[in-house]
């Protein structure tokens, strides 16, 4: 009769596992184990063996997708806002730098205390001398990065790495109207590819740059050109780095991204911003209506928008080199375009670039 009374409530309300707990954290955990697994694959590479292209099953990518992404990247977003205190930032920052190997050197502000938050240290600005940008080359890298793939467009077909391809018409949507962009007339034989070439004797190129980490967050016009047109695509902020899209089949079709289209003197022009994980922030300065990562958005939709008006029949004149937007983190930037058959790259897959850096030219 001395003994304490101890009060026991049933397995099912001490232990409720909902749906939501239990996606969170298989998906979590599967993540973490694709994270392993790229960092062994990168060790590989960098002892020069090429390992095979593995593509996830639909259950793998439907699990992946199951990870909160886009709340956990509004949730990143918020706390990047929140002012630090002057005592925290050298520390905080200096783990930053020393992690992802960030040069602050070219930093146009180099003290660590003068950036109040993450958000501002991520979008600091460079000396103006550190990235002249290539007066011979027509067409320029709009950010810094790593080239994952480049090349012609094959059979309406585009590689985001070597080995992995995504469909052109997923990625940048149904034709745009004629009204915008001054595609050809389409007609039955005329594949989406086709109808992208304007001018007769012309070939369809592409590019894709990955900005890691620690990379310029900036990313600025690579020619002289129009845009008329711009494409947001709500979607998954699934990770881009080099190892995820050498697994996820079309994975920058499942990511948001923002599609900006028009011309340049060779006729067809697009570049696009890929959102990734804690990256569902992009920024386009001209564009004050986009508003990326919104929770209020609808799976496999797309929102239009027209810079061709009344009052402005040209659209968006772009000067190469120009400020044209920022990433929240690191993200991915897909060029796609038309150029005469006698365009050559002057890259190499793998190699690092810089903003301002020739990509090709005629």
């Amino acid at each position: 009769t001395d003994r304490k009374k101890f009060h026991t409530a049933p397995v099912g309300q001490a232990f409720r596992l909902r749906p939501f707990h239990v996606l969170v954290a298989t998906g979590g955990g599967y993540a973490g184990y694709r994270k392993y697994e790229d960092y062994k694959v990168e060790q590989l590479e960098k002892k020069g063996i090429e390992l095979p292209v593995k593509l996830a099953s639909e259950w793998e990518v439907a699990l992946y997708k199951s990870v909160p992404t886009r709340l956990l990247s509004r949730a990143w977003g918020r706390l990047n806002q929140v002012e630090l205190p002057t005592w925290l930032r050298k520390p905080v920052y200096s783990l930053y730098i020393w992690t992802f190997g960030v040069n602050m050197k070219e930093a146009a502000v180099e003290d660590l205390h003068h950036y109040r938050n993450l958000s501002e240290f991520f979008r600091r600005k460079l000396k103006p001398q550190a990235r002249p940008v290539c007066c011979l080359h027509s067409v320029i890298s709009p950010s810094d990065g790593k080239i994952l793939n480049f090349g012609q467009v094959k059979n309406c077909e585009v590689e985001q790495v070597k080995g992995v391809t995504y469909s052109l018409e997923s990625f940048l949507g149904p034709r745009i109207s004629t009204e915008d962009l001054h595609f050809r007339e389409a007609s039955p034989g005329n594949s989406f590819q086709q109808q992208l070439v304007t001018k007769e004797g012309n070939e369809l190129y592409h590019c894709v740059i990955y900005l890691a980490p620690g990379d310029y967050h900036c990313f600025h016009s690579p020619t002289d050109w129009k845009v008329s047109h711009r494409r947001h695509f709500p979607g998954s902020l699934m990770s881009v780095n080099p190892g995820v899209a050498r697994w996820i089949k079309e994975l920058f079709c499942h990511n948001e991204r923002v599609v900006l289209t028009g011309d340049w003197k060779h006729g067809f022009f697009s570049l696009t911003a890929v959102g990734a994980t804690n990256v569902g922030s992009i920024r386009i300065y001209f564009d004050q209506d986009l508003h990326t990562n919104s929770p209020f958005y609808s799976k496999g939709s797309y929102n239009d928008f027209s810079f061709i008006s009344n009052n402005n029949k040209e659209g968006i004149p772009m000067r190469k080199g120009e400020h044209l937007g920022e990433f929240n983190l690191g993200s991915t930037i897909v060029l796609i375009f038309e150029a005469p058959k006698d365009f050559k790259f002057h890259l190499k897959a793998g190699q690092k670039i810089r903003f301002g850096e020739a990509l090709g030219s005629l």
